[in-house]
């Protein structure tokens, strides 16, 4: 399999979820040495001298994820797949309901971002940032019952378009991609009776995000892209 990735280093919050082992797995296949930030330090069977999973970053705090990224001295790229999801109709959402959708998708996404530069202007190399929206984030009409999560996950894509005009002139891009209902165990179990051949695949998704951060990438960046697979 061809290293595009050798010697570089890369972040993946959310690295220990069903989407980021994933990813994390491909990355380090493509020779990324691969930086993931956890609440709590995780055993890696059969892991990688290049996977470091570091306990006790709380990702929704500013100091705490700035001291991570500042221990990762050549930073290529970071990629953002941390979050959470909440289904309710606006009636029994609640301020802090919503203010913890905007907390665990927006606000970190905004954090690592934001260390992610610093770190990347430090090495001096530019850099890749790949955040992850959603679908209904693109199409609010399909945020009927989770307008929290919706809200979020459109400013999660604002943000990434923001970001980009401002760093386009520092060789760092950032992008996101907007999946459709992933097909992991979780989903599987929340929604038993759904078709799942219609659900986008977590490889796929990890495909997507290693092209975006390639340093053969040299030109995509602003971009949301959609992934939807049938559904």
């Amino acid at each position: 399999m061809e290293q595009v990735l050798a010697g570089r280093e890369v972040v993946v919050s959310g690295g220990t979820g069903a989407l980021g082992k994933v990813v994390v797995e491909r990355l380090l296949a493509a020779g990324a040495t691969c930086h993931v930030p956890a609440r709590e330090a995780q055993p890696v069977e059969g892991g990688s001298e290049r996977l470091h999973i570091v306990g006790g970053v709380d990702l929704s705090d500013e100091a705490g994820v700035d001291r991570f990224y500042d221990a990762i001295p050549r930073l290529w790229a970071s990629v953002h797949l941390a979050g959470g999801f909440a289904m309710a109709g606006v009636t029994e959402t609640t301020r802090a309901d919503f203010v913890q959708q905007l907390e665990m998708n927006t606000l970190t996404a905004f954090l690592c971002c934001r260390a992610a530069v610093r770190g990347m202007r430090r090495a001096g190399h530019g850099g890749r940032i790949v955040n992850v929206a959603a679908r209904p984030g693109l199409e609010p009409r399909r945020g009927a019952g989770m307008a929290a999560y919706t809200a979020s996950k459109a400013a999660v894509a604002a943000l990434t378009i923001a970001l980009a005009e401002e760093l386009k002139g520092g060789h760092i891009l950032v992008n996101a991609i907007a999946p459709s209902t992933l097909d992991t165990p979780a989903n599987r179990r929340a929604m038993p009776g759904a078709d799942a051949s219609q659900w986008l695949s977590p490889a796929a998704a990890a495909e997507t995000i290693l092209h975006l951060i390639s340093p053969a990438n040299t030109e995509v960046s602003g971009a949301v892209l959609p992934l939807y697979a049938r559904a």
